[in-house]
């Protein structure tokens, strides 16, 4: 099977942004994010990080159907929650680039498509003067209840990349795991990487 990854833009982004949604829903509900999704809200967090000045949204087809995506934009334009960690610390969020996620379906998993989405978002960053990018990871305890036995970390994944975890650099960012009755905060690390 042979996966096209690629940028997204124009009326293509556009049309794209339902199905977007529902595979972030889907990639996100097992662990470690364990997240119980809502169309109608990821439709419209997908739309206001595609609508920031310098994003990209990358996808990856297997024929015409989106089997992942991920996103990045320039730090200066997140949410104040991503970028009050870096200001606290003195770090210009102005040359940073932001991640914001990198999702698969399982099946398509090792095959070259998580390199190249990291590919296309440095190059993006890259174009656009960024100094480092970064993204943010949920920290979950060894022991939670929902992680599977197999379960592997994707931190190997990332440092072959060339990123590391910034000791104390963490944000709090609120959602529902699915089989709670509410939303819940959880701490979030960030991975950075200069160049």
């Amino acid at each position: 099977m042979t996966i096209a990854v690629r940028p997204l833009t124009g009326d293509e982004l556009a049309g794209a942004l339902a199905p977007l949604a529902q595979l972030r829903i889907a990639v996100f509900a097992a662990f470690p994010y364990l997240y119980d999704g809502d169309a109608a809200y990821e439709t419209d967090y997908l739309r206001e990080f595609a609508a920031a000045p310098d994003a990209v949204l990358v996808a990856a087809f297997d024929g015409t159907v989106i089997v992942g995506a991920a996103t990045a934009a320039p730090m200066v334009h997140q949410k104040s929650e991503f970028r009050d960690p870096f200001i606290a610390r003195g770090i210009d969020a102005a040359r940073l680039f932001y991640f914001g996620e990198s999702v698969l379906l399982p099946q398509y998993r090792g095959r070259g498509v998580g390199h190249a989405f990291f590919d296309h978002r440095e190059a993006q960053a890259r174009r656009c003067g960024a100094a480092a990018a970064c993204f943010a990871a949920v920290i979950r305890p060894a022991d939670h209840r929902a992680r599977p036995a197999d379960y592997a970390p994707l931190d190997p994944f990332w440092a072959r990349r060339g990123y590391a975890q910034v000791p104390g650099l963490v944000t709090q960012l609120g959602w529902k795991d699915h089989g709670d009755a509410d939303e819940t905060m959880k701490p979030m690390q960030y991975w950075m990487r200069e160049w």
